[in-house]
């Protein structure tokens, strides 16, 4: 065994490292993950790169990963690999992206059959490059999921289309998409640091017409903490998200990419976001899931079909 690093206060106190939120350079025992290996793992990443896909997993180094592939669970991401925004947060390479690929719908489909999913989630680069943000992209994308199978249940996590009109948000809702979701991803005082291209309120207000083009849409949003926020700032958002009438939150720990991405501020707790999930419940989200390694498509499957029990239940009342 390699001598410690007394130097590392983490080494010199061990124990206290594990408690502790803000131990610098180190990852909790709580954030921790296995490396993905498994036969599943394998084929999903088989299938995805056969089908000339892209997916967030990878692009944005999610940390579950191997669990998720390992059950043919994949986020696809379309419209390419390079994204017009240059988020702080994100791992996603920023530039200039290539022009749409129309025949990228038809291999979505296809790999979904191939993977066997019955709950898929679909997200994409910003393109700001395109008049419609992309919209009729992700239109006949679930399109064509539906024409291959229609009893797939589709998951659409967007770009907030800040630069197109509002018919680009209505034609991707008007696919019939059965989960929408579009992540805040922090406090608007973070904005100008974390998500210097976004508009907090623009992106509120999305979520927000989403009921009002269809009333029985499922709408979805996500946060990360260890940024720089405070708790009172995320339960502010909270309410916001409310007030906009969205039924799902995840919160999860963010990760910095690189050592050049914004760093983490601390990292929370579980009891911390134990303590979350049960404000948020309390302020009426019908679905929340928080923990250090909750992000937007962990568990998507699962997490639908309590979301529906959970309408359903508040229907019979």
């Amino acid at each position: 065994m390699p001598p410690r690093d007394l130097t590392d206060p983490a080494a010199r106190h061990p124990e206290k490292a594990r408690r502790s939120p803000s131990v610098p350079g180190r990852k909790p025992d709580w954030i921790r993950v296995k490396a993905p290996v498994s036969e599943g793992y394998r084929r999903t990443r088989d299938i995805i790169r056969q089908n000339g896909l892209a997916t967030v997993c990878e692009e944005a180094g999610c940390p579950n990963v191997g669990e998720c592939w390992a059950q043919g669970h994949a986020t696809v991401m379309i419209m390419g690999e390079v994204c017009t925004r240059g988020c702080a947060f994100c791992n996603v390479a920023t530039g200039r992206p290539d022009a749409l690929d129309p025949f990228e719908p038809g291999r979505v489909a296809q790999a979904i059959s191939a993977l066997g999913l019955r709950h898929v989630v679909v997200t994409s680069v910003d393109r700001d490059d395109l008049a419609d943000g992309g919209a009729e992209h992700f239109a006949m994308t679930i399109r064509a999921i539906r024409r291959q199978d229609p009893e797939v249940t589709i998951e659409v996590l967007t770009p907030d289309f800040l630069k197109c009109d509002g018919s680009a948000l209505q034609t991707v809702v008007e696919a019939r998409p059965d989960v929408f979701n579009h992540n805040l991803e922090t406090v608007p005082g973070l904005y100008p640091a974390v998500r210097p291209g976004a508009r907090y309120f623009h992106s509120l207000r999305l979520l927000q017409r989403v009921k009002e083009i269809d009333p029985a849409a499922f709408t979805k949003s996500g946060l990360m903490v260890g940024l720089g926020e405070t708790r009172d700032q995320i339960l502010q958002v909270m309410d916001d998200l409310r007030a906009a009438d969205v039924d799902f939150l995840t919160i999860g720990q963010y990760l910095q990419p690189t050592p050049r991405h914004h760093p983490v501020a601390r990292f929370w707790t579980p009891e911390e976001f134990a303590g979350l999930e049960r404000a948020a419940r309390g302020k009426g989200f019908l679905m929340v899931s928080a923990s250090p390694l909750t992000r937007s498509s962990y568990h998507a499957a699962e997490d639908f079909a309590r979301l529906k029990a959970a309408r359903a239940a508040l229907a019979a009342g």
